[in-house]
Parts: C-alpha cells; sequence; structure tokens
C-alpha cells in the first residue's frame, strides 16, 4: 500500500463519528490504554458496536490491543497517529514557496 493509500484507508476509518470517538477516547487515555469495557463505560455504545469499531481502528493500524489476563486492554498507537498527522502537514505550503506559519504565509 503507498502512503496514501494508508493514510486514506486511516482517514476513513476515523470519518465515522463513533471510531473517531473512540480513538479520541484511547488518545486521551495515553499509554496505559483502557479496557473495552472502560470505552463501553465511557461511551455507551453496545458491545456488538463497539467491537465492529475497534476491529476497524485495528486494521488501519490505528489501535493496538493486548491481553492482560481475562481483559482486553486498548491503546492509540501514537507512533501511526503522529505519522498521520505529518502526512497531512509535510507538503503544507510546498507550492507557493513558504514555511507554514511564518510571517509571509498572512
Amino acid at each position: 500500500m503507498t502512503d496514501l493509500e494508508t493514510a486514506a484507508a486511516r482517514l476513513e476509518a476515523l470519518g465515522n463519528p463513533s471510531r473517531l470517538r473512540i480513538f479520541r477516547t484511547l488518545v486521551r487515555a495515553g499509554d496505559p490504554g483502557l479496557a473495552v469495557g472502560q470505552i463501553q463505560e465511557k461511551l455507551g455504545l453496545p458491545a456488538s458496536t463497539l467491537s465492529h469499531h475497534l476491529h476497524r481502528l485495528l486494521i488501519a493500524g490505528l489501535v493496538t490491543q493486548e491481553r492482560a489476563g481475562t481483559t482486553l486492554i486498548c491503546r492509540a498507537d501514537f507512533s501511526v497517529m503522529q505519522g498521520l498527522i505529518g502526512y497531512l502537514a509535510d507538503e503544507c505550503c510546498k507550492d507557493v514557496g513558504i514555511i507554514c506559519g511564518s510571517e509571509d504565509a498572512a
């Protein structure tokens, strides 16, 4: 998959309001992540709906899961998130020959 295809797949996964809420909840939780039950409690999603959306985020590479005994811990993959943000920002203002955010951009 090219960078463009990977970025598009990840953005598509985040394009669903429920998945975006799940991902933002995991981002807020930081490195410790959250158990699936905690995510469900915070967001009030039915278990089957949450499972479906988590699966889509896993496939896109935005979320990781780790089993701790009988508990499934989910975490946002911060390196993937930063890579996606970087991909979106890397080309900023290149065609106009200025650095984005500089006074020349105004």
